[in-house]
């Protein structure tokens, strides 16, 4: 299970990976660390962005890393991202997306992956929503209102049941998704 630190790093990691593949970000993870050394809000505001271009970091991510740093810095109400793990999943979507650049789906990742909470749930994730409609034989894919809607009956655990649709998902992925849609996987 992917788990990573509730801090700059975390979330920088969550940034990266997103819309790619396992595979494609974590090659550009690597690039980024092998450059800065260490991803964390000071290197990432001093860095060049063409060394984080070369990297592999397009140039919407660039602009939200370097947002997420500045949040950092700023004064008074700087973002406190290890002290989020204090406070209610709300709360702490409520503080990433005020990041120019982070949404939803990115403060809800942080909220499972990095706070490592068992009832966060990404409805705007695009392999929840197919996994979910496949699962259940709801057709291709659902809207994030309908994956919530589904995932209501899993709470306190609908994190773990995220787990669960992706590794399904994947596995659908390497068999070429010939399983049949419309016959459940999953009660």
């Amino acid at each position: 299970m992917r788990r990573y630190q509730a801090n700059f790093a975390g979330l920088a990691r969550i940034i990266v990976g997103q819309q790619l593949s396992l595979a494609s970000a974590a090659a550009i993870w690597s690039r980024l660390e092998t450059t800065l050394g260490t991803v964390d809000a000071t290197r990432i505001a001093a860095a060049d962005p063409l060394q984080l271009k070369q990297c592999g970091l397009s140039a919407a991510k660039i602009a939200t890393l370097t947002a997420l740093a500045e949040a950092v810095f700023a004064q008074p109400k700087a973002l406190r991202l290890e002290g989020l793990t204090r406070t209610s999943d709300d709360a702490v979507r409520t503080a990433l997306m005020r990041v120019k650049g982070i949404g939803p789906w990115t403060a809800d990742i942080f909220v499972m992956f990095c706070l490592g909470r068992a009832d966060a749930w990404a409805a705007g994730d695009l392999a929840l929503q197919v996994g979910v409609a496949r699962a259940f034989g709801l057709g291709e894919r659902l809207s994030a209102e309908e994956t919530l809607e589904v995932a209501e009956r899993w709470r306190p655990w609908r994190g773990v049941a995220a787990r669960l649709i992706w590794a399904d998902y994947a596995h659908l992925r390497t068999l070429g998704g010939d399983r049949d849609p419309r016959k459940p996987a999953v009660s």
